[in-house]
Order: C-alpha cells, then sequence, then structure tokens
C-alpha cells in the first residue's frame, strides 16, 4: 500500500498530530530557523492574467513581495525560482535545469541547489497562505523526518506549491522529468508523503481557501473582495 495511505490509516506509522483539532496560533512557536529554505516559484507565464503575476498588485504590494515577506518571516533563506533578469534585485535566483517543464521542474532546481533539509515552496500567487499555516507545515515536517514530502491535500486534490520537501525529493523529480513525466502528484505515490488530509486541516483551524491561486485577472479582483 502508498506510504500515506498507511498514515491515514495508522497502520505502525506516527498517529495524527495530538494538537489537530485546534487553531495552530504563535502560541505554539515558531519554526523559523537557518535549517529551513523558503523557495518563491514565480516562472510561470502568466498566460492567462496579462501580465507577470509576480508583479500585480494585491492590497498595495506585488504578489511578489507579499510572498517574500511571508517567506522571511519563517526563514532568513529565501530564494526565488525564476529568471534571473527579471527577479535577481529581490532576492537569490535559481533557473530551471529542465526548462518548460512546470512547477516539478520549479521544484527541482530548487531542491539541487539547497543546502537545507527542509525547503517550503511556495507559489507567488497564493496570497491567502499565511504565516501561521506555514509554521504548522514546518511542525509537521520536523515531526516526521521520514517523510520526503509533506503536502496538504483539498477537494480539488494535492496541493503541491504550498509544500515541504526534503532535498531527497530532488531525485525522484529529476527521474520523472527526464522520463517526460512532469505532473507532481503522480511521483507523492512513489516517495514517503506525509499527506495532510482536509479533515486536519479544518480540525487544526484552517481553511482551504488559503490554496487559492490567482490566475485572471478575475480571480485576482475577486480575491481582493474576499480579502
Amino acid at each position: 500500500m502508498l506510504w500515506h495511505v498507511f498514515w491515514r490509516q495508522g497502520k505502525g506509522l506516527p498517529k495524527r498530530p495530538s494538537h489537530a483539532g485546534k487553531v495552530y496560533d504563535r502560541g505554539m512557536g515558531n519554526a523559523s530557523a537557518r535549517d529551513l529554505t523558503a523557495f518563491i516559484l514565480a516562472g510561470g507565464k502568466s498566460t492567462r492574467m496579462g501580465v507577470d503575476k509576480a508583479f500585480v498588485d494585491y492590497e498595495g504590494r506585488t504578489l511578489l513581495a507579499r510572498a517574500l515577506d511571508l517567506a522571511r518571516s519563517i526563514t532568513p533563506e529565501v530564494h526565488i525560482v525564476g529568471s534571473p533578469e527579471k527577479f535577481a534585485p529581490f532576492a537569490p535566483v535559481v533557473e530551471d535545469v529542465f526548462r518548460d517543464c512546470g512547477p516539478l521542474g520549479g521544484i527541482h532546481a530548487a531542491l539541487r541547489s539547497s543546502l537545507t533539509e527542509l525547503n517550503v515552496m511556495l507559489a507567488v500567487d497564493t496570497p491567502a497562505v499565511s504565516w501561521t499555516f506555514l509554521q504548522y507545515l514546518i511542525s509537521q515536517a520536523r515531526g516526521t523526518p521520514e517523510a520526503v514530502a509533506v503536502v496538504p491535500r483539498d477537494g480539488d486534490g494535492w496541493q503541491p506549491l504550498c509544500a515541504i520537501y526534503r532535498r531527497e525529493f530532488a531525485g525522484a523529480a529529476e527521474n520523472a522529468l527526464r522520463a517526460g513525466r512532469n505532473r507532481i502528484d503522480w511521483l507523492f505515490d512513489s516517495v514517503r508523503t506525509r499527506a495532510i488530509e482536509p479533515e486536519e486541516l479544518e480540525g487544526a483551524g484552517f481553511s482551504r481557501a488559503i490554496f487559492r491561486n490567482l490566475n485572471t485577472p478575475e480571480e485576482l479582483q475577486a480575491e481582493k473582495r474576499r480579502a
């Protein structure tokens, strides 16, 4: 059976965290440390938005500025995965090794460049992700050192662009990319994955709406109204 299925069924693996069912707040401790790197994935083509999403204004700041501030609130080691020409003025930049392979190519490049075991991947266009949720993710990753990936799931499936990966995941990613298999989801069946299920998210006080990404001007305006 798949590793993450065993996790959900509790067959010999660590049980659901004891604080599940409670809102995770700053009183539970700050996981910020130098053993963690955060990567902002900003290499998308933004075709449906019409302009580069990273520089779209959202409540007085660009989406990139918001993502960088959030990432720097959890670790001093923050990098952008994307074009150096666009992003070098803002943070150290990592370029894809496998070009035009979508988010998996970005995750692979990030992990190949990383000097830390734990690595947060954060899409530039998800402004509802919070400090509190990232702290929760980090606590789950540190509490399950056997997990190669710690990935939330909601009604739309896996959320691999708001997740934590150990450097080991780069090997599986590279094998998949070389074989032309660019979907991230497929890899979670082949590595030890800590799935954070919808009921756990809800029990810990998090809305699935935090994963909403902004692909069009209409989605951007709708998110601004909700905010």
